[in-house]
């Protein structure tokens, strides 16, 4: 029998909501009636995503009526709440809350309009929520895979000041300044990770295809070797035989980096170890320190408390190393310390963002003063990026000229020797 999902309204007018094995709609709806409830709304669960609201994990469900684009779609991860569809969202509450549109109709309204099967369960989760008196922050807390800490905290002081289309708007900007930054990094080093792996690639189909073929030329004719081509044919033995083991400890570094990472010392350690990094060590701290400007700025002026606003940063600069750092800030300002001070000891930040933090307390407007901060490590983040691609571009060239002189004297000076003794 398929499941079905069901909402709702017992004789108290509470809503209810369910789910029931039953052969079509209308014999749930016998049932509920039966339990003197009134049904709302019915619908087939193999037909609805399937949503964790604990582990914020979202995959439409299958069935044996699923076509094969859903199959696809499942195992690719298509249905996956992007970026783009949480800055479309937010721009659209703002739109809806500023009109005065109630939560529940200008949500069910939105997840009318949406095509991505997940974010549909999401927030029709969120309407039912809603519904059961929880407040939006609370029934969007429940995927914490979707809405990051800062996205929840705007919302719930939005919600408690009476100005949700502002905290919206705040968040549609917050969203797409991370979304321009994410595509100037990737921008900056998808050149080179490309030419990365044509190297390796390459390399790999000389070790094995074309060194053996010199080796057994030279073989037969019994010449002295120079050394260059000695250890060419050394490194391909040894790659072609044994290659699995090489594959062996190449996968179970990379996984073990991985689980090493996931931890909470792993992670710590990593993300400290990245800032003193060889030319991009400077871009991911800027990027971590623009990102902890603009968002503080952004929650100091939505009016959440310094306190309460150093913690909701602390989680969205993505970097754990620095979120320490901020958490240590919180610490002095709980001691009655000023932001600048604390910032100070940290010894995060350069002097002119310090000084531009002390005329914010001040004048009080560290939040407008934190907004110029952002934009001046934005700037300085583009800057680098395109001195990164600069300063990486002769390296690889180098490197690639590298390869290609220990390959050339390796396959060609035993040819060459070969030929001038022919001809002596």
């Amino acid at each position: 029998m398929p499941l079905f999902q069901y909402s709702g309204r017992d004789n108290s007018g509470s809503l209810v909501s369910g789910s029931l094995d039953a052969a079509s709609a209308e014999e749930v709806a016998a049932l509920l009636s039966g339990e003197n409830v009134t049904p709302i709304e019915i619908k087939e669960a193999s037909r609805v995503a399937k949503v964790s609201p604990r582990s914020g994990k979202y995959k439409p469900g299958l069935d044996e009526n699923s076509s094969v684009i859903d199959r696809i779609n499942y195992f690719l991860g298509a249905n996956k709440v992007q970026v783009d569809d949480l800055i479309m969202f937010a721009r659209q509450m703002h739109s809806l809350t500023k009109a005065g549109l109630p939560l529940d109709r200008a949500i069910r309204g939105l997840e009318m309009s949406l095509t991505n099967k997940a974010f549909k369960a999401i927030l029709s989760d969120v309407v039912t929520g809603l519904e059961n008196g929880q407040t939006l922050a609370t029934s969007l807390g429940k995927y914490p895979a979707v809405f990051s800490n800062l996205f929840l905290s705007l919302v719930h002081v939005g919600e408690n000041t009476g100005r949700l289309d502002l905290a919206f708007r705040e968040v549609g900007k917050y969203l797409e300044l991370e979304k321009n930054t994410t595509k100037q990094v990737k921008s900056a080093t998808r050149y080179p990770l490309f030419v990365i792996v044509a190297i390796a690639v390459a390399l790999a189909v000389v070790t094995v295809f074309v060194i053996p073929v010199f080796e057994d030329a030279f073989e037969r004719l019994g010449a002295d070797l120079p050394w260059q081509t000695v250890l060419l044919m050394d490194a391909s033995n040894f790659v072609r035989t044994y290659w699995p083991i090489i594959l062996l400890v190449l996968f179970s570094s990379f996984f073990g980096f991985l689980s090493w990472k996931n931890t909470e010392s792993g992670r710590y350690q990593w993300d400290r170890r990245k800032l003193s990094f060889p030319l991009a060590g400077i871009i991911f701290e800027r990027v971590a320190l623009g990102r902890f400007s603009r968002t503080f700025g952004m929650v100091l002026s939505a009016g959440v408390p310094v306190v309460q606003g150093l913690t909701v940063v602390a989680g969205a600069v993505g970097n754990a190393f620095i979120s320490s750092n901020i958490h240590k800030m919180r610490e002095g300002v709980e001691r009655g310390e000023s932001l600048h001070r604390t910032a100070k000891s940290s010894a995060m930040f350069s002097p002119l963002v310090l000084q531009m933090i002390a005329v914010g307390e001040e004048t009080g407007t560290v939040d407008e003063l934190l907004s110029e901060v952002a934009d001046f490590y934005d700037a300085e983040v583009e800057y680098d990026l395109k001195r990164l691609g600069d300063a990486i571009e002769p390296i690889l060239i180098a490197f690639i000229a590298g390869l290609v002189l220990i390959l050339a004297l390796g396959v060609f000076l035993p040819i060459w020797d070969l030929s001038t003794a022919a001809n002596g």
